[in-house]
């Protein structure tokens, strides 16, 4: 049985969550949370960069598990893009592990969110003046990948709408060459 596999990525609060969510919500689908929230609300310190290495890991086994559960199609809330980003942005640098697991754990698509929404504040955020900055960079190593992507903007109604039309295109041509 194939499964279609969507990512979620972006910059912190531009609605990776949301749109997981009510995406797989729409398709009855089952989505994959970000494994780093659940980590960092129960580490009780400051995270180091040793800490991203065991973040990446746990986001790979949280998917693995979802994906067991799903039927048709995934929607998962981050991914080692975010921890390369990330560990690059903060650290400057990547473990060799999360940059091997970044080109052979693809998707189907990634949908990059924009900075067009507000900030929401959150103790586990911490760069509200660099978002664009940071798309900018997320929008280069996508490219650099050569992965599929589509850049999604607007209220919350309008990137769900937008998110759907390129996820009915993508299961029809795959049904249609199925046939």
């Amino acid at each position: 049985m194939w499964m279609k596999r969507f990512l979620f990525t972006g910059p912190e609060s531009t609605g990776k969550t949301y749109l997981a969510k009510a995406v797989a919500q729409a398709y009855g689908a089952i989505w994959s949370p970000e494994y780093a929230r659940f980590y960092l609300s129960r580490l009780g310190r400051p995270y180091e960069e040793s800490d991203l290495l065991n973040i990446a890991k746990g986001q790979l086994q949280w998917e693995a598990i979802w994906s067991q559960q799903a039927h048709k199609m995934i929607f998962c809330d981050t991914s080692m893009l975010v921890m390369q980003v990330w560990s690059e942005f903060k650290y400057g640098r990547c473990h060799p592990w999360i940059s091997e697991q970044l080109t052979k754990h693809t998707y189907d698509m990634y949908f990059l969110c924009g900075t067009d929404i507000t900030w929401e504040d959150d103790p586990l955020r911490e760069h509200p003046e660099e978002r664009e900055r940071l798309y900018e960079i997320y929008l280069a190593k996508l490219k650099q990948l050569g992965v599929p992507f589509v850049e999604v903007r607007g209220a919350k109604e309008e990137r769900i709408a937008h998110c759907k039309m390129y996820i009915d295109q993508l299961m029809k041509a795959d049904m249609e060459d199925n046939w």
